[in-house]
């Protein structure tokens, strides 16, 4: 049930939910008397909602510490290693998840995320994850998120860090390990393309777990006088259910892979087109057009992922654990947003009215908290040494 005791949520609630989630599951000690941890988290709150750095959030607030001053209390407060920091983010994620979201089984999404990095790593390359170009680098700072992706629903259940060579199917597993700590049953797992390969179907397979990825094209194209192989002989089949073992020699699975038309117009002549996609699936039973629809409900982890921009804090460290914070900070900022809509902002009958409370107008809100308590109202100066 939701709770409609309260009718106004204000801007110190907000402040007081997310530093309780962080401080409560990342542990930070007090850095000096002025570089608490109550006021390290104050402006890592503020430079994430604010899109800045750590740097520019202690810039213009006379009351502040010294950027300096705040990193080395990350520094020296932080775990060591970025696996346990990596638990703790978790732990900060499904600290109030709320119990009607664990009482059915939930439609999840998983998907990589990729932050490009035109520097060099801290310590390893394998700090460093390697992928097609993007933003002029082909070296990025990888995670993988989970994410239930049923309205009202859109809590970030699980996070991991990615080196270097990691294999689809470790990373899968380590997300399904955060998610079975909450007990969270999963209806179907919609997956990234990131995760076609034969290990990752073949061990969800053996956990008997539904699901539902798009397939990566393999075999001869078609040409003329020589039809396609493979995966790309698909192409030329009309819209059905269709039984296929995908691999080699020595590895392969056995899936069905659903045949679905996209129609769309044409945003210059407006005419209708049509276009063939297929999906690779297990233990998914509904007509193509229904399974199109089930995997266009994946685009919801897009929509957290573009909110995570919104409230990623800006920085040019090599320091892995730092860039691992910060994306766990900003998932943080969004499940609260995400809980406060559920838990408080609903109506009677369970609707949403995201209108009251937009996650930008949450952001600023947080903003304007760091900027009450360590700052006197003095105007911003900029100082010029002759």
């Amino acid at each position: 049930m939701r709770s409609h005791k309260s009718h106004t949520i204000t801007s110190d609630e907000v402040q007081s939910c997310v530093s309780s989630w962080l401080s409560e599951a990342v542990v930070l000690p007090d850095h000096g008397w002025k570089c608490t941890a109550a006021v390290v988290w104050m402006l890592l709150i503020r430079a994430a909602a604010r899109q800045q750095s750590i740097s520019a959030a202690c810039r213009d607030l006379k009351d502040a510490p010294s950027d300096q001053a705040m990193l080395n209390a990350l520094h020296d407060g932080l775990p060591k290693y970025v696996r346990v920091l990596e638990r703790h983010l978790v732990a900060a994620l499904q600290t109030k998840l709320p119990r009607q979201l664990l009482r059915r089984s939930r439609e999840v999404a998983i998907d990589w995320h990729l932050i490009p990095y035109h520097g060099e790593p801290q310590k390893s390359a394998n700090e460093l994850y390697h992928s097609v170009p993007k933003s002029g680098t082909t070296k990025f700072h990888a995670y993988a998120t989970a994410c239930v992706v049923e309205d009202g629903w859109r809590y970030t259940i699980a996070l991991t860090w990615i080196k270097k060579g990691e294999k689809p199917v470790v990373v899968l597993k380590r997300l399904w390990e955060q998610i079975a700590q909450i007990g969270l049953k999963i209806k179907v797992l919609l997956l990234d393309r990131q995760f076609f390969s034969v290990p990752v179907m073949n061990w969800l397979i053996g956990q008997r777990q539904p699901f539902l990825m798009p397939v990566v094209m393999r075999g001869r194209k078609s040409k003329k006088h020589r039809k396609a192989t493979r995966l790309r002989a698909f192409h030329q089949q009309p819209a059905g259910w269709y039984s296929y073992t995908h691999g080699n020699k020595t590895d392969s699975v056995s899936i069905s892979i659903c045949v679905a038309y996209k129609s769309y117009a044409n945003r210059k002549t407006q005419k209708r087109n049509h276009k063939k996609l297929l999906f690779a699936a297990w233990g998914v039973q509904r007509s193509p057009r229904a399974t199109c629809e089930l995997y266009r409900r994946r685009f919801g982890i897009e929509s957290s992922y573009r909110q995570l921009q919104q409230a990623r804090i800006r920085t040019c460290t090599r320091d892995p654990k730092l860039r691992l914070l910060f994306v766990g900070v900003a998932l943080v900022l969004r499940n609260v947003w995400v809980w406060l809509h559920a838990t408080r902002l609903a109506d009677p009958g369970g609707e949403l009215r995201l209108e009251r409370l937009r996650f930008r107008r949450l952001l600023e809100w947080l903003a304007m908290y760091a900027y009450s308590q360590l700052h006197d109202n003095s105007p911003p100066y900029v100082a010029i040494d002759d």
